[in-house]
């Protein structure tokens, strides 16, 4: 499964043909495309982009539309967007969310959690909401994002706009999507967590770097911290 994963952090448009032809030309695996099937839907992966199994629809919980589609960032908490996705420790699973700001590529806050139950999340969500309010949150419409207390935590700050990606659009959010694939191959891929107190102490310092640290291309080489609080003054 952790070969599954690398591969399709790679190549998000990969289904379980091509997967098997990579897993046998990087890792010299010899598969049954039934088994990598098989694998591929354990981790809720598909065809066009990479999901953790962590998005699955609550029936009984209210969808939003995607508010979007013609609007970009222009500014620092003009547009949060959040997504969960998942972290190998030990031969387990755990589960990683983050609230990212579009403009300046910020992360606002994240969370390790051992289940997928919404309280990571919304915990997550009020950390950032300590920080400040956006004017747009997007996400998935997986079932800790339309889940009651995760809404009700939204909808107390009434300036805050609520936003839900189309279903299989892997596009409306895709700079988390860009966070993860970094998250991935510069931190996660070249670790061996031995415990979650392990991946979780690697991960505050990999975010800390990332925000303070890491200079992005799309912000004309600087740091995210620095776009994110000095435009801040600067409004």
């Amino acid at each position: 499964m952790h070969q599954i994963d690398t591969i399709y952090t790679k190549y998000p448009t990969f289904g379980s043909r091509r997967m098997k032809g990579q897993l046998r030309r990087w890792y010299d695996l010899t598969v049954s495309r039934k088994l990598v099937r098989k694998l591929m839907q354990i981790m809720g992966l598909e065809a066009i982009y990479q999901r953790p199994d962590t998005s699955k629809p609550h029936p009984d919980h209210k969808v939003f539309p995607y508010l979007l589609r013609h609007i970009a960032a222009e500014y620092p908490n003009h547009i949060w967007g959040t997504d969960i996705t998942y972290i190998k420790i030990n031969g387990s699973w755990a589960y990683l969310v983050a609230l990212l700001d579009w403009y300046s590529r910020y992360v606002v806050s994240w969370q390790l959690s051992d289940n997928l139950q919404s309280g990571f999340c919304v915990e997550n969500l009020q950390v950032g909401l300590e920080v400040a309010e956006p004017r747009y949150h997007n996400s998935d419409q997986g079932s800790q994002f339309t889940a009651a207390d995760y809404i009700n935590t939204l909808q107390r700050h009434q300036n805050i706009k609520i936003s839900m990606d189309g279903r299989g659009r892997c596009m409306d959010n895709i700079f988390t999507e860009r966070l993860w694939r970094t998250v991935k191959y510069e931190e996660v891929y070249l670790r061996d967590y031995s415990s979650f107190a392990d991946a979780k102490q690697s991960l505050t310092h990999f975010f800390h770097d990332y925000n303070t640290d890491k200079p992005h291309q799309s912000l004309n080489y600087q740091v995210p911290a620095d776009v994110y609080f000095e435009k801040i003054k600067l409004a």
